[in-house]
């Protein structure tokens, strides 16, 4: 199972993002992490631009997205923009989507939010059609009618997750794309109901990747507690989502705070460990600094990213 880091966007204004950003990309790579993914926080700092920023700062380790909603980008931007950053990671990238949540497409873009698994395969079809390029993309289908040149670049082919948490998901996960990136999946519910599905689904193709998010908290064992409530107040809105709630839903977790990877050394490893026996390819860790203060949570992040660290390329 390779460990990978999940970064960006922390809080606090631009004109220190920038900077942040690529340090901890520069980190994590010397680090030995196999992989960073960048996650799209609604109305925070774009996730294809810290790409380029962090593609053209490191040298060796994959850079994900994880994940864009498609209701953002029409697939043929989706593409140029995906297959742009291609080249600039030379190879390096690989594209997270997802459908987001009623709570953000309705709520926020003022978008319809209907029949999600649908959109989502009419989607795939001109998006891998692009992806494929260069060349004609002509596709027809209940939401596209696209005849679109695509000749972005002849770099080497775009792997593509995709956030799928129910079962419908994951079979267009396991027929149309390279695995699942996941959140809110703890190991009952990737080991009896994510790893069933996709790999079912992608019968006679290359085996998916299952990468799982879980956030890490290397702290006493009497800190234990405090973590988790820490997590569910920093992480945890996200279960409100109905798409969360069923995943959550098919495990034993009933919080982030019960996904969270939290105590000392021995205790995370056993935990990390877990996940890999339930069947995930990698791990998109989240840290969750914790301490009473600013400089205390810096510390609490460098003192766990480079135990993990200590865990790479592969645990």
């Amino acid at each position: 199972m390779r460990i990978g880091l999940m970064i960006g966007p922390e809080k606090g204004r631009y004109r220190h993002k920038v900077a942040q950003l690529i340090a901890d990309g520069e980190a994590a790579e010397q680090a030995g992490f196999s992989s960073l993914w960048v996650p799209q926080i609604p109305g925070d700092f774009d996730a294809f631009t810290m790409i380029t920023l962090l593609g053209r700062a490191t040298r060796r380790i994959e850079l994900g997205t994880a994940v864009l909603p498609i209701q953002t980008r029409h697939p043929i931007a989706m593409a140029q923009e995906a297959l742009s950053n291609q080249a600039v990671c030379e190879g390096r990238f690989t594209l997270g989507l997802g459908v987001s949540h009623h709570w953000v497409v309705e709520g926020q873009l003022g978008l319809a939010y209907e029949r999600p698994a649908r959109q989502l395969r009419s989607y795939l079809e001109v998006l891998n059609a692009a992806l494929a390029g260069p060349g004609p993309v002509d596709v027809e289908n209940d939401a596209y009618r696209v005849h679109s040149p695509m000749d972005v670049t002849d770099q080497s082919a775009t792997p593509v997750l995709l956030a799928a948490l129910a079962p419908v998901m994951l079979r267009i996960a396991g027929e149309q794309a390279s695995g699942t990136i996941l959140w809110m999946a703890d190991e009952r519910a990737i080991g009896e109901h994510v790893v069933p599905r996709i790999t079912k689904a992608s019968a006679g193709r290359a085996a998916p990747r299952i990468v799982a998010g879980v956030p890490v908290a290397l702290c006493p064992k009497d800190e234990v507690d405090r973590a988790r409530e820490r997590a569910n107040r920093v992480l945890g809105h996200a279960e409100y989502s109905p798409n969360y709630q069923r995943l959550l839903e098919q495990g034993d977790a009933t919080d982030v705070g019960d996904i969270l990877a939290a105590g000392d050394e021995s205790a995370i490893v056993e935990r990390l460990r877990s996940f890999r026996d339930a069947g995930a390819t990698d791990l998109a860790v989240r840290i969750l600094p914790l301490g009473p203060d600013r400089a205390a949570r810096i510390e609490s992040w460098k003192r766990t990213e480079a135990f993990l660290s200590s865990l790479c390329p592969e645990l």
